[in-house]
């Protein structure tokens, strides 16, 4: 049986104003893939994931992920902090590693290889395309041993091939033979055709169930315009 990589029960938050930004907030991943969830600016989808990693503290309810998660931004540069992709790299490798030089720069290779850039060890960070830095700070996430991904609407800033690129890499990594589990928020409805399930927020709520995705779009395409799920 699949060990439940994330789960969230009765999940509540309220900003320093007093104004609620999720309420009795319940669901559960199904196992390793790529889930996303959906929603209106202000539905509590970026919070969700946040109180995930451990960034805020919540009001009420309990959060369970046997895997410790990491959090990848929207903004690549609001989270690479070193000058080289190497060094970025090393930043992030567990402190319980083999600490040898051989062990190191095998850790970095293999890593910057699985998130397509390979030899990129000693490029300088600000030489990066927009889409090389989403890769890099995944890469970071990889090195850390993390098991679930929470991406913030990783493709907003991107142009449109390294918005697929991104997508691309991530729907490998949680399909290859170790499969991680990528909890991703999107806006952008035509994402949600390549995820193995979505689920719609609304008002700091889940919907009581996951969508199949392609279903979900075709549904939320179809409503009124200024009512889309965006």
């Amino acid at each position: 049986m699949v060990e439940c990589p994330c789960r969230v029960e009765g999940l509540s938050f309220r900003w320093p104003d007093g104004s609620l930004a999720l309420s009795d907030l319940s669901l559960a991943v199904p196992g390793p893939g790529l889930w996303m969830l959906v929603g209106d600016n202000g539905s509590g989808k970026s919070t969700l994931l946040r109180l995930i990693a451990g960034v805020f503290t919540p009001a009420g309810g309990h959060i369970h992920c046997p895997s410790p998660p990491t959090l990848v931004f929207q903004n690549p540069d609001h989270q690479l902090l070193l000058p080289g992709c190497g060094s970025e790299l090393l930043f992030h490798r567990p402190e319980s590693a083999d600490p040898s030089a051989a062990a190191r720069r095998e850790a970095v290779d293999t890593t910057l290889a699985r998130v397509g850039l390979a030899g990129f060890a000693g490029r300088p960070i600000h030489s990066l395309s927009g889409g090389q830095k989403q890769r890099l700070a995944i890469a970071s996430a990889l090195i850390s041993g993390a098991r679930l991904l929470l991406l913030d609407e990783p493709t907003a800033l991107l142009d449109p091939d390294s918005q697929i690129d991104v997508l691309d890499l991530i729907r490998t990594l949680c399909s290859g033979p170790t499969p991680l589990t990528a909890l991703w928020v999107t806006h952008r409805l035509e994402e949600l055709d390549r995820c193995d399930g979505a689920m719609l927020l609304r008002r700091g709520r889940a919907a009581d169930r996951w969508s199949e995705g392609r279903a979900l779009r075709i549904r939320l395409e179809g409503l009124p315009s200024g009512r889309a799920d965006r």
